[in-house]
């Protein structure tokens, strides 16, 4: 759990440094901040989507995830607990939703190859290089997006700790499932939720990501099959 710990400090230290650095930030520079890290994002989306091999399953993966989560209303049952947050702890100031911090950096930080392989690696075998490299990554990344929008940011902390530390703890069980064909398709579906991300942060759509998010898991059913 060392890389798993390393990396939601890094996260935590980032938003303080975002925060801070917001309150002296004019706002036409917040904003090419926020495109700038949307740009970077949309980089992030695409690489991950090569990493895929079999198209159907990422067609699959995402109908059917799309659909469950939708089922669970998972985005809303998010944006719910990002804005009771908000209600109980938003400052008279502040005019960024909590919501909207929480799930932007709960996608950029716990999906992708990084997040999947290296908890796996930690879990499997004790290496902690990749989840250290993702922890600097999320550093910088923290601190951009903290600076646009507020600390909010800063409780994706909690949801690096869950899905890492859930991956690292179930590995050794999971293995059996989870091979590189398997893990190329997870990287492929979680990527296209980025790449997604990237487009709801430079305003040009308004997609529920959060419904779309068990479609990450899905390939670890069908490349059984597939």
């Amino acid at each position: 759990m060392i890389g798993v710990l390393a990396n939601v400090a890094t996260v935590i230290i980032g938003s303080i440094i975002g925060i801070l650095i917001k309150k002296g930030l004019p706002q036409r520079l917040s904003k090419a901040m926020t495109t700038a890290t949307a740009l970077a994002v949309l980089y992030i989306g695409v690489d991950g989507m090569m990493a895929g091999e079999n198209t159907l399953v990422l067609v699959l993966s995402m109908v059917i995830g799309g659909v469950m989560g939708t089922l669970l209303n998972l985005d809303a049952r998010i944006e719910n607990l990002g804005n009771s947050i908000e209600a109980k702890f938003k400052k008279q100031d502040s005019n960024v939703p909590v919501a909207q911090g929480f799930i932007s950096a709960t996608l950029l930080f716990c999906v992708g190859a990084m997040t999947i392989v290296g908890a796996l690696q930690s879990g499997l075998s004790g290496n902690h290089e990749m989840q250290f490299t993702k922890a600097i990554l999320d550093l910088i990344s923290s601190i951009v997006l903290a600076s646009t929008l507020g600390w909010g940011v800063m409780l994706a902390a909690g949801s690096v700790f869950i899905l890492q530390g859930a991956i690292v703890i179930l590995a050794q069980f999971a293995a059996p499932y989870l091979s590189d064909y398997v893990i190329a398709e997870m990287t492929c579906a979680g990527s296209v939720l980025i790449f997604a991300l990237a487009l709801n942060m430079l305003g040009i759509t308004k997609i529920k990501l959060m419904n779309f998010v068990p479609a990450i898991f899905i390939p670890i059913i069908l490349c059984r099959f597939m």
